[in-house]
């Protein structure tokens, strides 16, 4: 079952969920949020996993974590990026914060972040979903890394990374 939902998961269907519209109203999501906090959101959507990541049984959250260190996510000044990864062919969302968040979000939190998340997109509701991923997690940020006086570079791109 789940080598077909990943083998019929193409760069076609990515595309129908998250048509350039949607993708312009994430970077402009990201782009708000950041100008509130400052730490700093990548957002990465897959289609699918390869064959040779279903072969070694590969989790979500493991390429997760992977496309956390391929994207650079932790090269922010103050360690506090956070990716959220989408895998459409299992329609899970996964949220990968950097180490200087430890102790200041919960796992529950991010963990309510993502089931939230998961009820929109299986309701079909790809933009919804996205933007409601980012005003929450906009809020978690917000809390821990407040927006200061100081000026603040954008550390990492705001355009969803297609992968």
């Amino acid at each position: 079952m789940r080598w077909g939902r990943h083998l019929l998961a193409t760069r076609w269907a990515l595309t129908r969920r998250f048509p350039r519209a949607t993708l312009d109203a994430i970077e402009a999501a990201v782009t708000e949020s950041e100008a509130r906090h400052r730490a700093e959101i990548r957002f990465a959507i897959e289609p699918a996993l390869d064959v040779r990541a279903l072969r070694r049984h590969e989790t979500p959250r493991s390429r997760a974590h992977e496309v956390f260190a391929e994207l650079r996510v932790w090269n922010t000044r103050e360690h506090n990026g956070v990716l959220i990864y989408v895998l459409l062919a299992e329609r899970i969302v996964e949220i990968v914060p950097d180490h200087g968040l430890d102790g200041r979000v919960s796992e529950a939190e991010w963990r309510e972040v993502c089931a939230v998340i998961e009820t929109e997109f299986g309701a079909g509701r790809w933009r919804d979903g996205a933007l409601r991923a980012i005003d929450t997690v906009t809020r978690l940020l917000v809390r821990e890394f407040p927006r200061t006086s100081l000026p603040d570079e954008n550390e990492q791109p705001n355009r969803p990374q297609l992968l």
